[in-house]
């Protein structure tokens, strides 16, 4: 089958991004003909896979949006491909990927939590209003036959905010490396890590990866750090935010010298082998790679209920979520419970074996499913 994958960017850095990267890849490994339509190429696209440069006006953010929504699909016509997957804004699509949510959803959850200047500001930007505009006329396409949410989340998200029949939105979560990602590796890295950033060897240490700090939710964390139990637990930070000297003031001020910001690390399961528990409290995410990440890796992991991943971890001990991040006793108690369960092979054991279920192949699997249903060759097994 020739397929088109559609999304302004092609980069390893962005979660849909590397999400598009991994989906012409495994679709190339189950023997289709992948076609990139992309604006821009952070990276080389994956081997065996055709790259198309969309042209997009050069001048602001809002004018490139509007026109990779409007060339991208006039230049996949000309191609001849028998299904299109858009990974971002397109005006049509066979198939389109909702990785983050409505951005309609997206903007009511970060008014309820702004001021009103915000409330105000994201009525009136073109910005804004333009996505918005496309947003509505995607869910409304003629064309479009099928809605893949990464989460059940994501799933109600769009069901609240658009006439969407329920039958046409398939959930399908993200996959995971289990090589990549992988308990043996905490006897190659753990120690390495702990003595680069002078974490001593026997304290427990909790890590959080993200980037985005404040919708990741790492200013709820920074707080138990002032708590007295905390006393003697290290927290790493793994990513990046434009405020950044701001948190690592903020982190002097609460707990000098434990808790660590690390920056953007490529190599980021030597960061998994190295902790006790991985946090991801977040106000808003859709699903969360950085959870199955830690689950594969064989650490538990403490999540909000606002985290789309919260959903597997529900039918097992190898986490906890928290229903209110703003309960400092809820919040706290169950990411000390976890840690004091480390060392517990039991929990490991538990978190690997969720993992396993979700593996990038049984992914690629249900997808070439959707998309034979999708061409009219099979009927659809993907819910």
């Amino acid at each position: 089958m020739k397929i088109a994958l559609a999304h302004k960017r092609l980069d390893l850095k962005g979660g849909t991004e590397r999400d598009l990267f991994k989906t012409a890849e495994g679709l190339r490994d189950h023997g289709h003909d992948v076609h990139l339509f992309c604006a821009e190429y952070g990276v080389a696209p994956p081997a065996g896979v055709t790259a198309h440069r969309v042209s997009v006006l050069g001048i602001g953010r809002t004018a490139r949006l509007w026109s990779f929504a409007r060339r991208a699909p006039r230049l996949i016509e000309q191609s001849g491909c028998d299904v299109v997957i858009g990974f971002g804004r397109l005006i049509e699509q066979d198939i389109l990927r909702c990785g983050g949510g409505t951005h309609r959803g997206f903007l009511a959850r970060l008014g309820s939590e702004g001021s009103a200047a915000r409330r105000l500001w994201q009525k009136v930007s073109l910005y804004h209003r333009t996505l918005l505009a496309l947003e509505r006329r995607q869910y409304a396409a003629p064309r479009l036959q099928a809605i893949i949410a990464v989460s059940t989340e994501v799933k109600c998200d769009i069901l609240e905010n658009y006439p969407v029949a329920d039958e046409r939105i398939a959930v399908l979560y993200n996959g995971v490396d289990l090589e990549r990602f992988h308990p043996a590796k905490r006897r190659q890295y753990g120690a390495e890590v702990r003595a680069r950033w002078q974490i001593p060897a026997d304290a427990p240490l909790v890590l959080f990866v993200g980037s985005g700090f404040r919708r990741k939710g790492l200013d709820r964390l920074l707080a138990l750090w002032s708590l007295p139990e905390f006393g003697k637990i290290y927290l790493l930070v793994v990513g990046s935010d434009a405020r950044l000297a701001s948190y690592q003031a903020r982190a002097e001020g609460i707990a000098p010298r434990r808790i660590i910001f690390a920056g953007r690390q490529d190599d980021i399961e030597k960061y998994f082998a190295a902790a006790d528990v991985v946090a991801l409290p977040a106000l808003q995410e859709a699903f969360g790679n950085v959870v199955l990440e830690a689950l594969a890796s064989g650490l538990p992991v403490l999540v909000s209920r606002d985290v789309g991943a919260a959903e597997v971890l529900t039918r097992t001990l190898s986490g906890s979520v928290v229903d209110d991040l703003d309960d400092s006793v809820e919040f706290s108690g169950k990411l000390l419970a976890l840690l004091h369960r480390v060392g517990d092979p039991a929990l490991g054991h538990a978190a690997r074996k969720i993992a396993e279920d979700y593996s990038w192949q049984r992914h690629f699997d249900r997808l070439d499913e959707l998309l034979q249903q999708v061409s009219g060759r099979a009927p659809a097994r993907v819910s």
